[in-house]
Formats: C-alpha cells, structure tokens, sequence
C-alpha cells in the first residue's frame, strides 16, 4: 500500500511540473506587452526598457521559467507589477480567505450530501427518494452564478433583506469578523457541490446494498443499522470518495466566480484583478494554488479509496 501511495505521489509530482510549464506558456501567450500595460501608451522607449528589466522580460523565454521555477521552491512567487510588491505578501490574507469559504463548504457539503445519498437509496422507489432525486437533479443542471443570484435576489435585496448581498469586510480585517457576509458564499458552494455528492451517493449505496455480501448479511438476521454501517458503507465511500474530491477540488476553482459575483476579498477576486491589470506574476500564483489543490485533494481522495475499500487494500498489499 506505501508502494502505491508513494506511485500516487510521484505521479502527482510530475503533473503539477507540467501545470506549471503550462501555466507560464498561457501567461506568455497573454496579448500584449506587461512593462507598457503598467506604463501606458505614452511611456517612452526608455521607460520601456527599464521596466521590461526589471521584469526580466528581456531574458530568453527558458531562463524566465526557471527563474521562475526556482522561485516556487524558495517560496517567491514573484512581484506583483500592480503593487510592486511580493505576490506572497499580495495574497497571503486572500488565500487565508478563500480557504475559509472552502472549508466550510467543504464540511457543509461532504456530510450533508453522504447523508442525503444514504437516507435516499435506503428509501429506494419512495415519495422521499423520488423528491431527493428530482431536487438534486434540477439544482445540479444550475451554474454557481444562477444560484448565487437566486440566493441574493431571496436573502438579501427583494424578499427577506436579512444578509448583505456583497462582502462588506474592510481591507485588512478577518473575513469571519461578520459571519453573515459568509452565508450566501458559502450556501452557494454548498448548493452547487452537494447534488453531485448526493447522486453518486445514492447510486453507489444502491449497488452496495444489492450486493451479496450484504444480503448475506440479512438473511444471517443481522440488524439493518449494522448491515449499513459495518458492510454497506465502507464499500461505498471508496468509489464515492473520489466524487468527492472532485466536487472539492471543484471548489478551488469555482470559488472564482462566487467571490466575484459577492465582492469576496479571495483568490478568485485577486486572479480577476491581475487579468483585468495583466498583472502575469499574480495570474501564475493564483493558477498554480489552484492546480496544486486540484491535484493535493485528488491524492487525498485516492489514498482515502484504498484505506476505505478492502479490495484495494487486498491489491496494495500483494
């Protein structure tokens, strides 16, 4: 089992390297030039020049990118040329921010849709099942900004105006300060990650429990509760565990759109800034936080498969 972990690792390894080669050729291929998108069109030659220095962006294109590459393992994620000062520095609260609206969606919508996928199959072919169904259904075919406009045009500017529409935290000032400003955020990745959760739950544990296995098990009069939680669960999480981390890993990048549409002072709001700035330094980080927690959550969630499923502990074992 250690030898396929570490075969995981590696692999994991050799694929963010490749997101990064892809993410310093996409920001290369970016129109226009950064040193005279800073100075403006009236900046002279001169200008130019020194700034296009200071920027390296005079260098051969492979010595930037390890230039670059040997920043990321020093923990230098570059300047930022919108504020001059270092990228690390320019997101070190928005990544702290970000990861709270991620977590608590996280916590949220990992039990909350496991729970709804179980309680589902166990009520197969009923009123409660075919209601779970259809409701999951129709909120999974909505994109995250339908649903977070729905939820301020419910919550916040035309029927109850009980929270803030947009986040109202000061620079500076921890996001959970005003732990309303997190309602709406946080509900809309809740929203649009539990329905595939749910589904894929409920599909699993419908093969599970007409399994033989767990058949046996009721016809040797062994109680319901521990048929499901002794032989019907565990083989469920393992297949369900890599939904899950897709749906997480999901969050990391989805996040873009929910911290724009409420104001959100995350990494989502500083990538749509250092676009609209072409600020590349800050596009690279954000891009590679992204990738790695893609890529991080998806080990995780291959690790937790073979520790939770007893076939794949049986072949990591021989």
């Amino acid at each position: 089992m250690t030898r396929m972990i570490v075969k995981r690792l590696l692999v994991s390894l050799v694929v963010l390297w490749l997101v990064t080669l892809l993410v310093f050729v996409a920001t290369l291929l970016l129109p226009g030039d950064p040193a005279r998108a800073i100075l403006g069109q009236q900046a002279t030659p001169e200008r130019l020049a020194a700034l296009q220095h200071q920027l390296h962006l005079d260098e051969p294109v492979w010595q930037r990118y390890l230039t670059w590459l040997g920043g990321l393992f020093t923990g230098d994620l570059g300047t930022s040329t919108s504020t001059q000062g270092p990228v690390t520095t320019l997101l070190g609260d928005r990544i702290v921010a970000s990861l709270v609206l991620l977590v608590l969606a996280a916590v949220i919508a990992t039990p909350l849709g496991l729970a709804l996928g179980t309680w589902s199959s166990m009520r197969r072919g009923r009123a409660a099942d075919q209601t779970v169904s259809g409701i999951s259904l129709v909120v999974a075919a909505l994109p995250e900004f339908v649903i977070g406009v729905a939820l301020i045009v419910l919550f916040a500017t035309t029927v109850f105006k009980v929270l803030p529409s947009v986040t109202l935290t000061a620079p500076g000032e921890p996001v959970w300060r005003q732990p309303s400003q997190l309602v709406l955020p946080v509900a809309t990745l809740v929203l649009v990650v539990t329905p595939y959760i749910t589904r894929m739950m409920r599909a699993t544990m419908n093969e599970v429990l007409d399994s033989g296995y767990v058949e046996m098990a009721r016809l040797k009069g062994v109680r319901e509760r521990t048929v499901l939680l002794r032989h019907a669960l565990p083989h469920a999480v393992g297949p369900v565990a890599q939904v899950v981390a897709l749906q997480l890993a999901w969050l990391a990048g989805g996040v873009v759109v929910v911290e724009f549409l409420f104001r959100y002072p995350g990494i989502g709001q500083s990538l749509i800034d250092a676009v609209s700035k072409r600020d590349v330094a800050v596009v690279q980080a954000v891009t590679l936080i992204i990738a790695a927690v893609y890529i991080v959550v998806n080990l995780l969630a291959d690790v937790v498969g073979i520790l939770a499923n007893p076939k794949l502990r049986t072949e990591a074992s021989r």
